[in-house]
C-alpha cells in the first residue's frame, strides 16, 4: 500500500537522515507488512524482523556513534520508528522498549559496564526488556516492593514484575527493585541476563492487540545478579526510571503518529476504490471531511511530538513536552483508527483488512509509558506550579 504521505517529503536535517527514513519505509513495506497478518493471528514474535532490523543499525539509531549507536537525532529516531509503526506496530514498540532498556547502561553505567553491554546491547543482536512495574503498582512506580537483598558478590532478588514487554523473548532485563526503605529514596537499577538463575517468566498475557508482542510477568525467586550489574548507586533507579521514560514516552507517541498514518492509509485506499451512488465513496463532503480530520490531527500529533524531539536534541528540558506529545498522539490514533473503521463500513469490521486490528492495537498506546491520565497530571502539575 503506497502512503499518503511520502517520507522523502518531510523537512530533515540531513540527506543521511532522508536516505534513512527512505530505508525504513521500504524495509516497512517489503518486511513488515508482508508479514504482520500472519504474526498477529498466530501470536508469533518476529525475531527475524528485529535481527534484519539489527543488520540494518536501526535497534539503536539514538545513541552516540563512540558507544556503537547510529548517531542519530531523536528528530531522525522517531520519524523511523513513524515509519515502521505505519505497517506493523509490533516492531516499532520493540524498538522503542529496547532502546528505553539501553538507557540506563548508556546514561547511568561505568565504563567498565559499557564496555561489556553496549556492544551487544547497541550491536543488533539482542533485545531488552523494561521492568518496572508489578500487579499492584503501574503508575504509582514509587510504590514497587520487590525486593534486592546484598549477599556479598550478589543480589538476590525476589517479588514480580508485570506487564513486561518482550518477556520470555528478551536477552536481558533492567529490574527496577527496592534496596532501601519505602518511596523512591529506596530504588535501585538492577541489569539482568535472561538465563539469571532464580528469573522465569509466566504465561504470556492474552491481549486484544499486538499478539505477536509477548508481554508477561517476570517472577523473581531469588534471582541471583551480579553486584556488578547494579546500574548506578543504590537509591539511583527512581531517577534513572523516570528519565528513561521521559524519552520512551515519544517512542510511544512516534509508533501513535505511524498506526494513524497506516489507518489513514487504508481508509483513503478502500474510499478511493469503493463505489456507491455511481461514484467512489471518497468523492462524497462528508467522507472527505472525516478523511481531512484524520489528516490534520496526524499532522498535529507529529508537530508535537517534533517539538518535543527538538528540544531533546538541543539538550534543553522536554519531559513536559513529551507528556503532551505522548497524551495528543494516542487520544489522536485511537481517534483516528476508530474513524479509520467507520470509512470502511461493515468491511472494517472484519478481518479481511488491518483496520479493525489498528484500533484494537491503538488503544494499548494509551496505557504504556504511564498512562493518558497520567500525563495530564504531568502537565497539570507544571501549569499549577510554573
Amino acid at each position: 500500500m503506497a502512503a499518503v504521505i511520502a517520507p522523502v517529503d518531510r523537512i530533515l536535517p540531513t540527506s543521511e537522515a532522508r536516505d534513512l527514513l527512505a530505508l525504513a519505509a521500504e524495509l516497512a513495506d517489503r518486511e513488515l507488512a508482508t508479514r504482520a497478518p500472519a504474526a498477529e493471528a498466530s501470536g508469533t514474535f518476529p525475531r527475524e524482523v528485529f535481527d534484519l532490523l539489527g543488520q540494518a543499525g536501526l535497534l539503536a539509531l539514538p545513541y552516540p556513534e563512540a558507544v556503537g549507536g547510529g548517531g542519530q537525532p531523536y528528530e531522525v529516531y522517531l520519524q523511523v520508528l513513524e515509519e515502521l509503526a505505519a505497517r506493523w506496530l509490533t516492531v516499532p514498540l520493540g524498538i522503542s522498549v529496547h532502546v528505553l532498556s539501553c538507557f540506563p547502561v548508556i546514561a547511568w553505567g561505568s565504563e567498565e559496564q559499557q564496555e561489556r553491554w553496549l556492544p551487544q546491547m547497541l550491536g543488533g543482536t539482542t533485545i531488552g526488556a523494561y521492568c518496572l512495574s508489578e500487579p499492584h503498582c503501574g503508575s504509582d512506580a514509587a510504590a514497587l516492593t520487590t525486593r534486592a537483598e546484598r549477599d556479598g558478590g550478589v543480589y538476590r532478588v525476589t517479588g514480580t514484575k508485570a506487564w513486561i514487554t518482550h518477556a520470555g523473548v528478551a536477552d536481558f532485563y533492567n529490574l527496577l527493585v527496592r534496596t532501601g526503605g519505602r518511596g523512591a529514596q529506596g530504588i535501585t537499577c538492577l541489569l539482568a541476563p535472561s538465563g539469571t538463575p532464580g528469573l522465569s517468566v509466566a504465561a504470556p498475557e492474552q491481549k486484544m492487540g499486538m499478539s505477536a508482542s509477548p508481554t508477561a510477568q517476570v517472577l523473581l525467586d531469588g534471582a541471583e545478579v551480579d553486584a556488578a550489574d547494579r546500574i548506578g548507586a543504590e537509591g539511583d533507579g527512581f531517577r534513572i526510571a523516570m528519565q528513561a521514560l521521559d524519552a520512551g514516552r515519544l517512542g510511544i507517541a512516534a509508533c501513535a503518529v505511524g498506526l494513524a498514518r497506516g489507518a489513514l492509509d487504508a481508509a483513503v485506499a478502500y474510499a478511493r476504490e469503493r463505489q456507491a451512488f455511481g461514484q467512489p465513496i471518497v468523492g462524497f463532503q462528508g467522507l472527505q471531511f472525516m478523511l481531512a480530520d484524520m489528516d490534520t490531527r496526524i499532522h498535529a500529533a507529529r508537530a508535537l511530538l517534533l517539538d518535543a524531539a527538538r528540544r531533546k536534541d538541543a539538550g534543553l528540558p522536554f519531559s513536559i513536552a513529551a507528556a503532551r506529545a505522548k497524551l495528543f498522539a494516542t487520544d489522536m490514533a485511537m481517534s483516528v483508527t476508530t474513524d479509520a473503521v467507520q470509512v470502511l463500513g461493515g468491511a472494517g469490521y472484519t478481518t479481511d483488512f488491518p483496520v479493525e486490528r489498528y484500533m484494537r492495537e491503538a488503544k494499548v498506546l494509551q496505557i504504556v509509558e504511564g498512562t493518558n491520565q497520567i500525563q495530564r497530571v504531568v502537565i497539570g502539575r507544571a501549569l499549577a506550579t510554573g
